[in-house]
């Protein structure tokens, strides 16, 4: 029998079959969503409600512990430091709000800026336009009439003609024009010359070939009163004169824009 030494007992020893590994316990969240995956994929349908009851609440038990954490923030301040803060932050909120008025209001004001902008700018080209017209500048087509006078034994006298571009311009007319070539405008002047009548230094041959935009009726109507300048040239000058009314009037011919040389713009106007 082995010696042993006195106040050293000899240790124990277990047997091998007691002394086994014993595999680690598994992960019990990852076998909690496990359990839950089953459940919903395979379980009754109590089940199922209770797995999405229990989800629910652990979501809301995560958030509302976050809320708290972030409420933790001013547990700690005093009431005099709870109040600045509230103070800060009502100043921040009041200026935001100025802000956004003033951003409002200048926005406000911006448009209705464009719009009066738009509005003088819309006017002033419908000014321009009718300017032009009146001129003489631009090519212009609309209802209105062709006046032929064809001579007879004498000519047409230069009075005559004046007194049939009086009558439409009476009667409003919005441009005139001569054997599809001259343009009538306001300086225009009409003088005798061999072989015709002179418009603007431009000889005008018969027949008179007059083309006027404006109103049919109304043109016509100017033309053919008694003692009208119709019945005028065909009494006293042995004239014949036709008068068409028409929609659709062309005038092509323009002037040349004239620059004033003594007239000037008033600036209190």
């Amino acid at each position: 029998m082995p010696e042993q030494t006195p106040g050293h007992p000899e240790p124990h020893q277990e047997p091998h079959h007691k002394r086994a590994a014993v595999p680690p316990a598994p992960d019990e969240e990852d076998a909690g969503r496990k359990r839950l995956a089953f459940t919903l994929r395979h379980g009754s349908r109590a089940q199922v409600v209770v797995a999405v009851l229990l989800a629910v609440l652990g979501f809301a038990s995560i958030v509302q512990v976050r809320n708290n954490e972030q409420d933790n923030t001013y547990a700690g301040l005093r009431e005099q430091d709870l109040i600045e803060i509230l103070n800060a932050l009502t100043g921040t909120a009041e200026r935001a709000r100025r802000e956004r008025d003033r951003l409002e209001q200048t926005r406000d004001e911006l448009r209705s800026e464009n719009t009066s902008r738009e509005a003088a700018l819309s006017q002033t080209q419908e000014r321009a336009q009718t300017l032009n017209i009146l001129a003489g500048l631009v090519p212009v087509t609309g209802p209105g009439i062709r006046i032929t006078i064809e001579e007879g034994d004498g000519p047409v006298s230069v009075g005559s003609l004046l007194d049939v571009v009086q009558e439409m311009r009476t009667a409003d007319a919005e441009a005139i024009e001569f054997n599809d070539q001259y343009r009538v405008v306001a300086q225009s002047s009409f003088n005798l010359a061999v072989g015709g009548i002179e418009l603007d230094g431009n000889l005008l041959e018969p027949p008179y070939v007059i083309d006027v935009i404006g109103d049919p009726h109304s043109l016509h109507g100017g033309l053919t009163f008694a003692s009208g300048p119709i019945e005028t040239m065909e009494k006293y000058e042995d004239a014949t004169v036709e008068v068409e009314e028409s929609e659709s009037i062309e005038i092509t011919s323009v002037r040349d824009p004239v620059r004033p040389v003594n007239a000037e713009a008033d600036p209190d106007q």
